[in-house]
């Protein structure tokens, strides 16, 4: 018998020579992309480049784990001010999903509850919403159109989160291109519909996945920015699922 991930892995390429540049909705598009194969598991550094309106600027290093698209850890490495703090996510189907923050400095472990998810994440333009991943039936779909983007043939893709979801985004405006079904910009609006940030990719290719490289968020409202390069970067290495335990979060790399 077949796993899922065997099937998926079937399934995609008849999907996409089903769709090989339109297709019928945008529901369709978000399936395609909700059903794009992924590592099991990816094991990075990063450096977080934050820099205000003034041009004044904070770098972090970090070391990621993450397994699958529902479990991840990170350690913060550098500057030596925020040494050790660690960050804990685990998403679940049947209940709220478990987020945690480690503050040695305080010598305090810190629960992120579903009413904070729209805070930032350690003074990034990332929000602890932008950690986790989409579910595919939380959101209603809308195919705005087609267009181009660095000479990539991209869908544009309206995202509304269902009103249950109580999302900090009115919507989100993706444009995903068409040869892998991957988003490589996104528009984020406030709930009054202004547009917030905006969070552009650069991709690669890895053991056959399409992986990011970097990514570039900037709040259009707080002309502030966040940068984000991912490094020594490892997939399917056998990431155990005991490792994303609150103890670990105490435990530097």
């Amino acid at each position: 018998m077949k796993t899922p991930a065997q099937r998926r892995l079937l399934l995609l390429p008849l999907l996409m020579l089903s769709f090989p540049l339109t297709a019928q909705t945008g529901y369709e598009i978000a399936k395609m992309m909700d059903e794009r194969e992924q590592p099991d598991d990816m094991v990075s550094d990063m450096t977080m480049i934050l820099t205000s309106r003034t041009g004044s600027g904070r770098t972090l290093t970090v070391h990621s784990v993450r397994k699958g698209e529902d479990k991840q850890i990170i350690w913060f490495l550098a500057p030596a001010d925020d040494r050790g703090v660690a960050f804990l996510k685990i998403e679940y189907e049947d209940r709220d999903d478990e987020m945690r923050m480690w503050l040695p400095g305080f010598k305090r472990m810190r629960r992120i509850s579903s009413s904070k998810k729209g805070e930032s994440f350690m003074g990034s333009d990332l929000s602890y919403e932008d950690m986790t991943v989409r579910v595919l039936d939380e959101y209603i779909y809308k195919l705005m159109g087609e267009d181009t983007l660095d000479s990539w043939p991209v869908w544009i893709l309206e995202s509304t989160p269902k009103p249950e979801l109580r999302s900090s985004y009115s919507r989100i405006v993706s444009r995903v291109r068409q040869s892998d079904i991957t988003p490589l910009k996104e528009e984020y609006y406030d709930r009054a519909d202004n547009l917030l940030k905006v969070r552009t990719m650069e991709l690669t290719e890895q053991k056959g996945y399409t992986i990011p490289v970097r990514m570039f968020v900037q709040n259009v409202q707080k002309e502030h920015t966040t940068e984000l390069i991912f490094e020594n970067i490892e997939l399917d290495t056998g990431v155990k699922d005991d490792l994303f335990h609150e103890r670990n979060l105490r435990r530097l790399p």
